[in-house]
């Protein structure tokens, strides 16, 4: 588990995502992996819970993850994407192909 700005980020292999749970509740990231590769899918924080930085939380985790393991990123979700163009840190992850 992994302590980014507070909140505690979980990687959940068995689901392919990554987790911060916010009550009763999770906010996720969800990915599959293949190979080199790392394709992020899709990112859902509850609603009443946007604005908050979670989803950035989030984001930092699954990139940080995929750069120590050395993943080539396929940002396929928008929040990830959108992520990634606002920190240029992350740019150099994203697989070009």
């Amino acid at each position: 588990m992994a302590e980014v700005s507070g909140e505690s980020v979980r990687n959940n292999e068995q689901e392919s995502r990554f987790e911060v749970e916010a009550g009763d509740e999770l906010a996720i990231a969800q990915y599959r992996r293949e190979g080199s590769k790392i394709y992020f899918t899709h990112t859902e924080v509850p609603e009443h819970l946007e604005g908050q930085g979670i989803g950035n939380t989030l984001a930092h985790a699954a990139l940080e993850f995929a750069r120590s393991n050395k993943f080539r990123v396929v940002p396929q979700c928008e929040f990830i994407a959108d992520f990634i163009e606002k920190h240029p840190e992350y740019q150099d992850l994203v697989d070009q192909a």
